[in-house]
């Protein structure tokens, strides 16, 4: 049975609606192929499109989905959506008045969809739809491999007007014991606190990072104020509350600096986010009995929250689902839906999430490079872990670029920038060359499977380490070793490497064993501060290409950079994005001078813009995907701007990812000939 389990919105990449698609403000589209129970494909739409976080329907990973067996629509027995469908309904409706097609309903809209994605006629009532919280439950107990747990879901918010649910589950039967509504959200609750310290949805991760070095003491009676401990594990919320933290702070604006204030406040928050949690969690352990845990929903993110549930000792075994946010939805509609229509089919454990695109073989990478040779330098070893943990043991850090990509928020060894994790002095390195982030927040270590007792104090609960899902302390006595991943707190996220899961990268941290004796490597994602997680060869060069990572291994590649001025980068076609647009303005200035603005802008709020000047706002209105940066400026003709200033803003555009550069093919052909 083929199931094809979807999450996000309804617009297509090339429209800019003031409305949004399923679950209410739709984000992390997403799509999971599964096959009698077993994960085939899956991805998330920003990897494709990238842009983060993107709520835009969920084209390219259904391409990628169908493309993995060769298949059609006509091929799936079930699409799942990922909330009700009377919520669906709505939303649908309310967008009729800014379409220009004349849907009524969801099913009518999906199944045009689906016909304009590739001429299938599908039939409406192989269209399922399932709860948001369902869908987040599914995806932590069925992929938890446990026959009973306590399966609790923990958001922001859903459409259907819950926060989490706290469900009994045995087997495949799901028994909601309580709901949290959206009145109590605790990821809301999150969000309205920091926002306090400059940071928005998608930044609690930021917040997460900063806590432990702040003091939670400071705040704490203040944090008591804005919620409410509860008999039976509730808990009552004043999300409202937060607003009065203005009377006893100093209020930190995007970009401000981040006083001990704002570290204390941060510390608070989480310590009382844990609090709350495990108010909830202790009691509906003693109420059900039940000794397994399986957790999600985008709260479940909190890996520091994670880790206090592991040493807290409430449960014998905890899984928390990797890609806990919404994209996780669609994995848990499609697992839900797949057991409810073929229960005699088993559902897998997870084993591992390298279920993206795939990079080519050696042939293939061979002739992507050769098409990048203007920039880079590129050969073939014979054994490239080995190659690579010699550099990094040299100090070098690496693009390293292999197999297939992961599933969720977090590098896992096949779109990873990898270090020498010892050198404390590391993260400021790479922060400085790559992720032009807070310098307070922590990197991961990835540490062979079989080593990780040695060096991390471990929990008596069970529970998975492969994900970066739990924050554990490191040994005092490897603290002074390890110090590019231990936190300030003594703590790191880590991730355990399996080598029947991952066995180019076991090799990798193998090889780097062998001559420094640490089995661990620094991992972070490869991507630079704008961009989500690389996905495919192109997408891997241009990060090389743009930051200032010393070397890329791809495949059996390793590859350098060349010496190159901006005269080279006059030979690139520039290509605009198809969920991109160019605005030109007129307005006034504060002293009332009239004035024109020009911008190129994503269809995806207001974070993706930058302001550019006329002539390269004409040079892209020019652009054609076929013409280089010199041909358009000698198209456009005399200009105030210098060839070199052209390439310098297109470069900047580039590493913003707000247009696409590439080599020109008839340029690279003649350099071939000679």
């Amino acid at each position: 049975m083929l199931v094809l389990g979807l999450n996000g919105g309804i617009e297509l990449p090339h429209e800019d609606l003031k409305v949004f698609g399923y679950g209410g403000i739709a984000h992390d589209s997403a799509a999971v192929l599964i096959k009698d129970g077993e994960v085939i494909a899956a991805s998330e739409e920003e990897r494709l499109n990238r842009v983060k976080h993107t709520g835009k329907a969920p084209l390219q990973t259904i391409h990628l989905c169908l493309k993995r067996l060769g298949i059609t629509f006509a091929d799936i027995d079930k699409v799942v959506i990922t909330t009700r469908e009377q919520e669906t309904n709505l939303l649908v409706r309310d967008e009729f008045f800014y379409r220009d097609s004349l849907h009524k309903n969801t099913r009518e809209l999906l199944v045009d969809f689906f016909y304009q994605i590739d001429g299938t006629k599908y039939d409406p009532n192989n269209i399922v739809f399932v709860d948001h919280h369902i869908c987040h439950a599914a995806s932590a107990h069925f992929m938890s491999g446990f026959d009973r747990s306590l399966t609790v879901t923990i958001d922001g918010e859903s459409q259907e007007g819950y926060a989490g649910y706290i469900i009994s589950a045995e087997g495949t039967s799901f028994k909601i014991l309580d709901r949290i509504s959206n009145e109590n959200s605790l990821g809301s609750f999150y969000i309205s606190v920091i926002r306090m310290l400059g940071y928005h949805q998608h930044d609690e991760y930021k917040v997460m990072g900063l806590a432990p070095y702040g003091d939670p003491s400071k705040f704490r009676r203040m944090l008591r104020k804005a919620y409410v401990l509860l008999p039976e594990g509730k808990f009552k919320i004043n999300l409202a509350w937060s607003t009065a933290l203005f009377d006893f702070m100093t209020p930190r604006k995007k970009g401000g600096p981040i006083t001990q204030e704002h570290m204390d406040l941060a510390a608070s928050l989480q310590e009382a986010l844990e609090t709350i949690v495990m108010h909830m969690l202790t009691h509906y352990q003693q109420a059900t009995g039940h000794t397994k845990l399986a957790m999600a929903g985008g709260v479940a993110h909190n890996c520091s929250m994670n880790g206090k549930v592991l040493y807290a000792g409430l449960f014998d075994e905890v899984f928390v689902q990797p890609a806990a946010h919404d994209a996780g939805n669609a994995l848990g509609g499609a697992l839900f839906v797949s057991n409810k229509f073929a229960p005699d089919k088993s559902l897998e454990k997870l084993q591992h999430l390298y279920w993206g695109s795939e990079i080519q073989g050696n042939e293939g990478l061979e002739q992507i490079l050769k098409r990048w040779e203007r920039f880079v330098s590129f050969r073939k070893v014979d054994n490239i872990a080995e190659e690579t943990a010699k550099r990094i043991a040299d100090g070098a850090v690496f693009g390293w670029v292999q197999g297939r990509s992961e599933f969720g928020p977090r590098a896992l060894g096949n779109r990873s920038i990898l270090a020498d994790p010892r050198p404390a002095e590391n993260k400021s390195i790479i922060n400085e060359m790559v992720k032009k982030r807070e310098g307070y927040r922590p990197f991961a270590p990835s540490i062979l499977e079989e080593h990780v007792g040695d060096y991390y104090e471990m929990p008596r609960t069970k529970a998975p380490y492969s994900y970066m899902n739990f924050v554990l302390m490191t040994k005092k006595d490897k603290q002074p070793l390890l110090g590019a991943v231990t936190h300030v707190d003594g703590t790191a996220r880590i991730q355990t490497v399996s080598k029947e899961t991952n066995e180019r990268y076991w090799e990798l941290i193998n090889e780097f064993r062998k001559l420094t004796g640490v089995p661990i490597l620094l991992n972070t994602s490869f991507n630079n501060n704008v961009e989500p997680i690389v996905d495919s060869e192109e997408d891997a060069i241009a990060s090389f290409l743009t930051t200032n990572i010393h070397y890329l291994a791809i495949g059996d590649y390793m590859v350098d950079k060349k010496e190159v001025d901006k005269a080279d980068y006059l030979h690139m076609v520039p290509t605009r994005l198809v969920n991109s647009e160019l605005k030109k303005s007129i307005g006034y200035s504060a002293e009332g001078t009239k004035r024109t603005l020009h911008e190129v802008r994503l269809h995806f709020g207001d974070k993706y813009k930058k302001a550019i000047p006329e002539e390269i706002f004409l040079m892209l209105e020019l652009s054609d995907g076929q013409k280089s940066l010199d041909e358009l400026a000698d198209e456009l003709g005399g200009t105030a701007l210098t060839k070199p200033e052209i390439a310098e803003h297109f470069i900047e555009l580039w590493s913003l990812r707000l247009v696409h550069l590439r080599p020109s093919e008839r340029v690279a052909a003649l350099s071939a000939k000679h």
